[in-house]
Order: structure tokens, then C-alpha cells, then sequence
């Protein structure tokens, strides 16, 4: 098993391994005494974890309720966070209980919304069954659920107190999941890690928990320095801001992964034709989205991409920061007015 420290404002463990769910009783108990917990999941996951898991905490004297929504970015909205809370207070959780996200991004990031805000915050642990969600969701604190505007419009800062990553779990992703699980990490490799990127060019068979592991030491290092997204912590947004537009635009049709790809090709366009650029890195930032069967477009026009995109939370006032490529391996912020970035757009796409 790898661990990875991350010291924010409530410091927590990311436990990496396989065959973490076996034992996942045990690792809560290093954080949390015997409580009431309740494991909040989608069906899809539910149906192959649940049980084992409920069984799991149980057989440690954990007093266990689940609660279980459709899977989907469909279900990650107030309706279902609402439904949530009044479960946890039917259930009647107290501030000394627990609840356990199982599952991928929308169950993290609406389970830990949940705990932040049903009795002004109680302990959460995330225990991430995606790819994506292991490498970026799951760590660092952010919490939220979408709105009729936009994604991730209503949230919270929240810390888990441990997040467990079984590896074995990503072994019931099929085969666009895991990609739009390596779009984070492609994205990790873009603004922090030269080295990741191109081990990812190449064919070398890389251990998945080993880049589990790097991309959560950088998320870590970065949340760290800004653990509430008032500057470098922007740099994780690389590809998002044009993603959540393209990702709302078509209707959640494309993946969070697969939008998040087309805007990383997108900014990237836009950056090498506007001078940022040190180095070309448009091209081979797109035969590797090719490689993990990743869009680098999307057919949406500069006007519609610009509307949704203004309506993003990285968006201050008239003016919104933008994360550019310098290289491969070095971003940069650039803030910029509204009425700039409107006219760059038709760079990109």
C-alpha cells in the first residue's frame, strides 16, 4: 500500500493499493472510532461494492444505512443532495458519525457536499471506485453539486479525514471510463509533471497505482500551497473551463473526461495562437488524447462555448483566469476580461 499526506487545514492519509475495500474497516478505524455510518453510492457501484463494504464496516461494529441514487451527472443536483440530508437526519446521524462516499466523482463530490453542510459538517470518507475520481475528485476538498447555470455552481470546502483507493475496483471500469480517467491524468502531466506525460507517450507499461500515486502527491503539494482556490490551485482548472462548457453543452452526452480532453486541446490551441506558448505542444497533447481514445474537439460555436463558459465559477467580476500552456509540463494563469477571452475563443475550436 502508498500513502500520500496531505497537510491541509484537517490533514488526511489517501491510502493507494489493491484490495483496499477488504480492509477498509480497519483503515477508518485509524481516523474514527466505531460510529454510525452511512455509505452513500450510486445502484451501478452500490451493486458490486455495497454489500461488501456495508458487511465489512459492520463486522468492525459499525451501526451501517446506505442510501442509493441513480447513477449519472443526471443525479448530482439539489434534488438529490436535498434527499440526501433528510436521510442522514432520518437516520439520525449525530456529529460523531461518519458518512462513506463509494463510488465515482458525482458520489464524492455530492456525498462530501452533504457532509459539509447536515449538522454544519460532520467526518467523511472517500473511497473512490473510477480512475478519476481516485487520481483528482476524491482529494482535496472540494464538494458540489451542479445547477440549471452550470456545474459544480453550489459546494462547499470540505475535507475528507481519509480517502481509500483499491486499485481492483478499476477493474469493473470499461474501456471509455478508464479514458476519461486518463484525461486527469494527462492533465497532471501538462501543468506539473513532464516525466508522467511522457511516460504515458511511451509504451511502457506503467503500474496504475504508481500514477494514482503522482497524480495525488501533485494534487496534494498544490492544495497545500491554496487549499481554497484563491490562486495556484487554478492550475488543476487546465482544460475545465472550456470543458464544463462543452460537457453542459452536450447535454452530460460526453463524459466529464472526454470534455475536460476537448477543452485541454482547445485552451491549448488558443494558447499557442496567442504567443504563450514556449514550446509547440498542441499536437502531441493530441495524439496523446488519441492514444487514450480522448476528443481534442467539439463541435460547438464560439458564441454558445463563450456563453456557457462565462458562467463558470472561475469567472471574477467582468474578468475570468484562464490556465495556458507554456510547455508541456508548465501552465500558467492569465487573467483576462470577459470581452478578451470572448474573442480568443475562435482560436480554439
Amino acid at each position: 500500500m502508498k500513502t500520500v499526506h496531505v497537510n491541509t487545514s484537517k490533514p488526511y492519509d489517501v491510502c493507494i493499493g489493491e484490495n483496499l475495500l477488504d480492509n477498509a474497516a480497519s483503515l477508518i478505524l485509524n481516523v474514527k472510532k466505531a460510529c454510525r455510518a452511512a455509505v452513500i453510492s450510486d445502484d451501478k457501484v452500490y451493486s458490486i461494492y455495497g454489500e461488501k463494504l456495508k458487511n465489512n464496516l459492520t463486522g468492525a461494529g459499525f451501526d451501517v444505512c446506505s442510501y442509493v441514487f441513480p447513477n449519472g451527472e443526471a443525479s448530482k443536483n439539489l434534488n438529490t443532495f436535498s434527499d440526501i440530508l433528510e436521510f442522514l437526519a432520518e437516520n439520525h446521524l449525530t456529529r460523531t458519525d461518519i458518512i462513506v462516499a463509494l463510488g465515482g466523482g458525482v458520489t464524492g463530490d455530492i456525498a462530501g457536499f452533504c457532509a459539509a453542510v447536515y449538522l454544519r459538517g460532520i467526518d467523511f470518507v472517500q473511497i473512490p471506485t473510477s480512475l478519476l475520481a481516485a487520481v483528482d475528485s476524491s482529494v482535496g476538498g472540494k464538494t458540489a453539486v451542479d445547477l440549471k447555470g452550470g456545474k459544480n455552481l453550489a459546494g462547499a470546502f470540505h475535507q475528507p479525514v481519509l480517502v481509500i483507493c483499491d486499485t481492483r475496483t478499476f477493474d469493473t471500469l470499461d474501456a471509455r471510463q478508464m479514458s476519461c480517467g486518463y484525461a486527469e491524468v494527462i492533465k497532471y502531466g501538462m501543468i506539473k509533471d513532464r516525466e508522467l506525460f511522457e511516460l504515458l507517450e511511451s509504451e511502457n507499461n506503467v503500474p496504475v497505482s504508481e500514477i494514482v500515486r503522482r497524480c495525488v502527491k501533485i494534487k496534494a503539494d498544490v492544495v497545500e500551497g491554496d487549499e481554497f482556490d484563491n490562486g495556484a490551485r487554478k492550475l488543476l482548472n487546465f482544460g475545465h473551463t472550456l470543458g464544463h462548457a462543452v460537457e453542459k453543452y452536450s447535454n452530460f452526452v460526453l463524459t466529464h473526461g472526454e470534455a475536460v480532453a476537448a477543452g485541454m486541446a482547445m485552451i491549448c490551441r488558443i494558447s499557442e495562437t496567442i504567443g504563450v506558448n514556449k514550446e509547440p505542444c498542441t499536437d502531441r497533447l493530441c495524439r496523446l488524447l488519441d492514444k487514450y481514445s480522448l476528443p481534442d474537439n467539439y463541435d460547438i460555436s464560439a458564441e454558445k462555448l463563450y456563453e456557457l463558459a462565462r458562467g463558470d465559477k472561475k469567472t471574477e467580476g467582468s474578468d475570468i483566469t484562464l490556465v495556458l500552456p507554456e510547455s508541456v509540463g508548465k501552465c500558467i494563469l492569465k487573467k483576462m476580461p470577459l470581452y478578451e477571452f470572448k474573442k480568443i475563443l475562435t482560436l480554439g475550436i
